[in-house]
């Protein structure tokens, strides 16, 4: 390899630059934020820790450096699905890539090898645990190497979500390869997971490179539960038709009903979860990443290095388990920075859920308390009043002004209330009725209801019997609800679904402290429309030809869609409606190699439209 591209998409004498690499093999004018930094430490032979945010460009910041760096750049990756995306992708770009893990039958692993070998690859993808394997860790001393990419690299955390032990062991890289450059990426990473990282993967130090977290392009709403299921419909029907998406369930059993009554509404829509076994779930993986249009209902086991950049939606029926999880699963939406949605609903059994698996744990008591902060943040956000942006972003630690301009709350500013009074009512009525009993008695008793069970448990004489019929059930659910999400309520730890007065209610009900809720109001039917959104007219004349195009082109090909070009790309195209191959050159996302292969019929589509 010679470090000046040796591949079909530039000749040698002008790809000697990062930016020369960008626009000939990439199709891209500039760099996003901080990847022309990132490049140029990692060219330079430095090592490098990558935070930056799913859909931002964290594989250009390796693969830009493997073409200018001589030998081969190993990329470690956990999904196969991501490397067989990514490595698509770079052929299509004209880049010598390949994947080389456990999917490979004997003579695609041969011949791989025979290419890695004899210095024929740019880049090749493997698995830790293949990576790791004394053989494969053997020949790479004989040949080489460019850098070591380790992507998705909170996996090394045993705090984490995504926690994979093989990640701990690549370690071994620098001991082995220590002249070999490392760079590291994650989409999320706290402060401890970032030390984690450093101190597991470079110790030998490394540069620290932060990129903005916020995906401007992706509208935040949270909302309340109320028939979940035709709640996820009517937002589909109004605002995604015939558009991918993913919607996030807490159960196999969940995703698999909520994936049949779509499709009994005339949806295309597929279950993912780990319970299929592995043959369906590669089939619905596959369609989801071919097809235009189709909905997967999956678990958190979906979705993880897919690289879909045409995801319009993410979808929560249920609460996820933390603000790392909502983050990477909203993520996945608008990868391609055109609009996208990350929608959520949930309501008062989803925080007694979720706080009873952590009351449940049997972790150690240091990882118990780090869950409960993870969860406490989630649960801020949710019934936050104000721009939904500073609540996600300083989980992150960064700073945002708020008024984003992009979310349900700056779009539809919900309305407050001095809830003190309210909240200190439901305080002691818990207390009072011996912290045993749900949401439900509680409420009965705070109305005055004389139930037969209030009567047979005496309940009518306590003090606090009546003294909440100023209020309706409605709000009483809703104050509830917000003081479980405080911590000032907590669930029974022994699972019998009664309340009990939180660690940090006790100022509150001395009156030391005061309490403003969120007013809880119906989900608007009809969509506010922000400023910061970019639209495609995907009713614009020529839309649905190019996309047609698209699709005969990837079927001929047998990858998905968006390898051939992007929804982004299309829409450039369409808005330019370049003449020749000159000027669609110009179209951002349009590289050499496939201005070559797809110039002429995407100038014939177009000359089609007259």
């Amino acid at each position: 390899m010679s470090g000046t591209l040796t591949t079909q998409a530039a000749d040698a004498g002008s790809a000697d630059h990062p930016g020369a690499i960008l626009r000939q093999v990439f199709g891209y004018e500039h760099f996003r934020g901080r990847q022309g930094d990132i490049i140029e430490a990692v060219n330079a032979g430095r090592n490098a820790l990558v935070l930056m945010p799913t859909g931002g460009g964290k594989s250009l910041c390796y693969q830009i450096p493997a073409l200018l760096r001589p030998g081969t750049a190993v990329v470690v990756s956990p999904l196969i699905a991501l490397m067989r995306d990514q490595v698509e992708a770079l052929r299509h770009n004209g880049v010598a890539a390949a994947v080389l893990n456990s999917s490979l039958d004997a003579a695609t692993r041969f011949e791989t090898e025979r290419r890695l070998l004899a210095g024929e690859l740019d880049l090749v993808y493997m698995a830790p645990e293949s990576l790791l394997r004394e053989s494969t860790l053997s020949w790479l001393e004989r040949i080489e190497l460019a850098l070591f990419a380790i992507d998705e690299a909170h996996c090394v955390s045993q705090w984490g979500h995504d926690f994979r032990p093989e990640y701990l062991q690549l370690a071994e890289l620098a001991k082995r390869f220590p002249q070999v450059p490392r760079i590291a990426l994650t989409a999320t990473a706290d402060e401890r997971t970032r030390q984690e990282i450093r101190a597991r993967l470079l110790a030998d130090g490394c540069e620290l490179f932060i990129d903005s977290f916020d995906r401007p392009n992706i509208r935040y709403r949270v909302g309340l539960k109320n028939n979940a299921r035709q709640q996820l419909l009517d937002f589909i029907q109004r605002e995604h038709p015939d558009h991918s998406g993913i919607v996030y369930c807490f159960s196999r059993k969940r995703c698999e009903e909520t994936a049949a009554w779509l499709h009994g509404q005339g949806l295309k829509a597929l279950p993912y979860h780990a319970g299929l076994d592995a043959a369906t779930r590669q089939l619905h993986q596959d369609r989801f990443i071919r097809e235009d249009g189709l909905i997967i209902c999956a678990t958190i086991a979906f979705g993880m290095g897919i690289d879909k950049p045409d995801v319009r939606f993410v979808a929560h029926l249920d609460l996820p388990k933390s603000m790392e999880s909502y983050y990477q699963e909203t993520g996945r939406a608008g990868r391609d920075g055109l609009p996208a949605d990350a929608w959520m609903v949930y309501g008062l059994s989803d925080i007694l859920q979720i706080r009873q698996l952590l009351a449940n744990s049997t972790a150690p008591q240091s990882q118990q308390r780090l869950e409960r902060e993870r969860l406490e943040a989630l649960l801020t956000y949710c019934e936050a009043a104000s721009c939904r942006r500073p609540a996600l972003l300083n989980y992150f630690d960064e700073d945002h002004p708020g008024q984003c301009g992009n979310c349900d709350n700056c779009l539809n500013p919900p309305e407050t209330w001095d809830a003190t009074e309210a909240a200190r009512k439901v305080l002691s009525c818990v207390y009072r009725t011996g912290q045993r009993f749900g949401a439900g008695h509680v409420i009965d008793v705070l109305m005055g209801r004389e139930t037969d069970r209030i009567a047979n448990l005496g309940h009518a004489d306590l003090s606090t019997f009546g003294i909440g019929q100023d209020l309706d059930k409605k709000t009483w659910h809703s104050v509830i609800r917000q003081l479980l999400a405080h911590g000032h309520l907590q669930p029974d730890p022994e699972g019998h679904g009664g309340l009990q007065l939180g660690p940090d209610c006790r100022c509150l009900l001395r009156g030391e402290t005061t309490l403003t809720l969120r007013r809880d109001v119906a989900v608007p039917r009809k969509r506010a429309r922000g400023s910061a959104r970019i639209e495609v007219d995907t009713s614009a004349p020529g839309w649905q030809a190019l996309r047609e195009w698209r699709l005969v082109t990837a079927q001929e090909e047998n990858v998905p869609p968006y390898v051939i070009f992007h929804d982004a790309t299309l829409a450039a195209i369409l808005d330019a409606r370049p003449d020749s191959l000159a000027e669609l050159a110009n179209i951002s996302g349009v590289g050499r190699h496939k201005l070559e292969k797809y110039g002429e019929a995407v100038l014939d589509v177009l000359a089609g439209l007259g």
